[in-house]
Parts: structure tokens; sequence; C-alpha cells
């Protein structure tokens, strides 16, 4: 009698946990497909607006005055503003908590898993600035250096999406992580290099709702209005500090707890009395509950309330709100730029010049390299299933810096004339990265080819 095979695919099913996390990087991936088609869509939108007969209704309704507040606490700034200095602090809050997440149990949770994507993505964002730097060394736009470091993950999943099965899930975290990591830079090249005069009041103010937030977090509050009034406060306080405001979004992030009241085998055990308590307490097939299935209903839903972490709740309700809205909208009011007869002369500017050259070429040069450097060194490893024509694909994918890149160009040129070229530049080299990605994954990568640099 034989013994027993066991089953090839059995034998590799990921655990419990793997599995859990696999699928909630896959539903993370999946909206933020989503979220790049609807981001295409309102640039589209802004673009061909702009260039209409109605183009002065685009200007104008994004300078209507917006007025928020009573009495002396009001805010009185247009709509512009308020989707770029307040909506996106909701942008600001998610993409923190997506970095907490990640270096907690993610790609960034050990130094093995996130060598590779901090590498590259180091990389991805030295040689752009690089770039741009020689570009723009004696021109104006100096102060545009952190433009091209960006990467937008929403719309390089997006087109990650539409490659279907040839691109290996494998590819998808790594790129993932690697955005994840860019942001982080972002954030800290927009707290150092894009601020304005410091104001020792407000900054004190903003250290003390940081320190009641600690304290929050410290004692175990898990109420989402808690740290919502703490966070309207330190953003508040932010506005009056010199640095910049959506910053408080990442700082609040980072305040948000991450672990549960219970654990996962703890609800399992109470949800199984809970529901023999349920089944026992009467006839289950009535319209109405009595009072015992009540209670038991109401026990299952305190202990599920107490399993969940503050950080996923908030991150699960925030996202779609940030995805579908926020970001459109974003796009919508500040990548509309008329062309005219001046186009050609915009692309040609050194700003836009720059922008190009460090999105579309430095990002892959450099994610590439980088990445190269850190697998020959033994400091990391290449992806199980992922070669190196796919890590070079994903390099240009990155290089779609759009949302990122049109906030700090906003930081960096205000309402300056460079703006428009910054933007042109964005726009042009988002396009290009995106085809180019697009072509290199779906003609000339193959997910069994896995041969390493020589």
């Amino acid at each position: 009698m034989k013994a027993p095979q066991k089953h090839p695919e059995r034998s590799r099913l990921p655990t419990s946990r793997a599995r859990q996390l696999f699928r909630a990087f896959q539903e993370f991936a999946q909206l933020e497909a989503a979220g790049g088609i609807v981001l295409i869509a309102a640039t589209v939108a802004a673009l061909v607006w702009a260039n209409s007969p109605w183009a002065d209704l685009y200007t104008e309704l994004w300078h209507t005055p917006v007025q928020v507040g009573f009495g002396e606490f009001t805010l009185v700034h247009d709509l512009h503003w308020w989707i770029n200095e307040g909506l996106m602090v909701l942008f600001f809050l998610v993409v923190g908590l997506e970095i907490k997440r990640e270096i907690i149990v993610g790609e960034l949770s050990s130094i093995r898993k996130a060598t590779l994507p901090v590498f590259a993505a180091i990389g991805g964002m030295i040689i752009p600035a690089l770039i741009y730097i020689l570009i723009n060394r004696e021109g104006p736009g100096m102060r545009g250096w952190g433009v091209p470091m960006a990467t937008d993950i929403a719309f390089a999943l997006g087109v990650m999406a539409l490659l279907g099965s040839r691109v290996p899930i494998s590819l998808k975290i790594f790129l993932t992580a690697l955005a994840i990591v860019d942001d982080i830079g972002a954030v800290l090249v927009i707290a150092i290099f894009y601020t304005g005069e410091i104001s020792p009041y407000f900054l004190a103010l903003a250290v003390a709702f940081w320190v009641l937030l600690v304290i929050a977090n410290v004692l175990g509050v898990r109420s989402s209005i808690i740290y919502a009034l703490l966070g309207i406060g330190l953003w508040i306080s932010f506005l009056g500090s010199g640095l910049h405001a959506t910053l408080a979004g990442v700082i609040l992030a980072f305040m948000i707890p991450a672990a549960g009241v219970i654990r996962s085998q703890e609800f399992l055990r109470h949800t199984r009395i809970y529901l023999d308590e349920f089944e026992h307490a009467g006839e289950t097939d009535k319209r109405l509950l009595n009072t015992q299935q009540q209670e038991a209903l109401l026990a299952i839903e305190e202990t599920a309330e107490q399993v969940q972490t503050p950080l996923q709740r908030m991150e699960h309700s925030l996202h779609p709100w940030v995805t579908f809205l926020i970001m459109p909208l974003f796009a919508l009011s500040n990548a509309g730029v008329e062309l005219g007869t001046g186009f050609f002369s915009l692309l040609v500017d050194r700003i836009s010049l720059g922008i190009i050259a460090g999105l579309v070429i430095g990002k892959q040069i450099g994610i590439t390299l980088a990445a190269w450097i850190a697998v020959k060194t033994g400091l990391a490893d290449l992806p199980e299933g992922v070669s190196w024509t796919q890590i070079y694909g994903s390099g240009w994918l990155a290089g779609i810096g759009f949302t990122m890149s049109l906030f700090i160009s906003s930081l960096a040129f205000g309402n300056e004339p460079g703006l428009d070229n910054a933007k042109i530049g964005i726009l042009a080299a988002s396009i290009t990265a995106g085809l180019m990605g697009y072509l290199i994954l779906r003609f000339r990568s193959s997910p069994q080819e896995n041969k390493n640099m020589e």
C-alpha cells in the first residue's frame, strides 16, 4: 500500500496569519487600482475643462471663498486652499496609517524584508533629485528639486492591474512597499525643506496636542472622536506654526493605537460562547429577538469591536473616501493647465525638463541600480517569482509621480509661473513612465524569468 502523497499545491499554502495579510493586501491593491482609474478620469477632466470655452469657470470655481468656523474662530480661504491644506490632511493621515501598518506587520516589519524596497526607494529618490538639480542648478527652478522624487501608488497599481496575471503578487507588494518608503521620504522632504517661518507659539501648541495624543495612545483610548478632536487641534496649530499643515495627518496616524483590546483567539472563544447562548436562548425563526438573544448579539458586537485595532478600523473607513473623493478632487483642482500655443515652450523649460528627466530616467535607473546593489551584496533577496526585467519595469511605473509630485510642486512654486511648467512636466513624465512600464511588463517580462543580472 502506497503512502499518501502530499498535494504539491497544498504544501505551499500560506499560514492563517499570512493568508490574512495576503487577503488584506489584495483588497488594498484592488482599491488603489480602481482609485487610479478615477484619478486618471479626474485629470483628463481638469485638462479638458481648463482648455475649454468654460476655462474661466474652472478658475473661478477653485477661487470661491469658503468660510469655516464661528465668531472669532473662523477660517476664510478659497476652495483650492481647503482641498490642498484641509482635505489633503486626510490623504496624509491614510499615508501615515499605511506606513505604520507596513512597519508593524508588512514588508517593512523586519530588516531583511525591508532592505530591498528601502534601497530601491532611496535610489529612486536620490538619482531623480540629482538629475533635476543638474538641469536647474543655475535657474529659478532650483526649489523644485523634490518634485521628481515621488511615486503615485494609486496610478502605479492601476497600471499593474491592467496586466493581470502577468504581474506576480510579489512584484505588486514590492512596488507598494517601495512607494510607501517613497512617501516617508516625501514627508521628510516637505517637513524639512518646504516650511515657512516658524512660530514658536504655535509650534509649542502643536507639541502640546502631540503630547495629548501620546497620552491618549498610552492610556489605550480607542474613541475615534477623541483622536479627531485632538487631530483638528494639531492641524490648526500646524497652520500657524510655519510647518506644512498636512504633516499633522502623518503625526496623528502614528498616534493611533495599533493593538486590539483582545487577541484573535480570545475573540473566537468568546464569540463561540455567545453564539451558543444565542442558539439556546429560544427559537431562532421568529421575526423579533428575545432579551437573551439581544444580549448575546450585543456581546458579540462588543467583542468584535474589541478585537479590531483603531488603526485598521480608521484606515478601512477613510481609505475609500481618500481614494474616490479627495484624490480625484485634488487632481481636478490642480491638474488643470492651460496648454494653448505656449505648450511647447512650457515643455522644454528647465523646470519641466528637470522633472521629466528625473521621473522618466532617474526613477528607473535609481530603483534598478539600488535594488541590484542590495541583492548582489547579499543584503536582500529578489522576491520569489520576480525577474530583473520586472524590477526594471516597476522602476518605470514608479516614475508616475502625479499626486505627491503635484503637491510638492505647489509647495515649491506657489502661484509663481514655474508651477505650470512643473505641472506640464509631471503630466508628461507620468504618462511616459506609465506607458513604458506597462509595455515592458506586458511584452518583455515573463513570470518564469528569474535570472540575476551579471
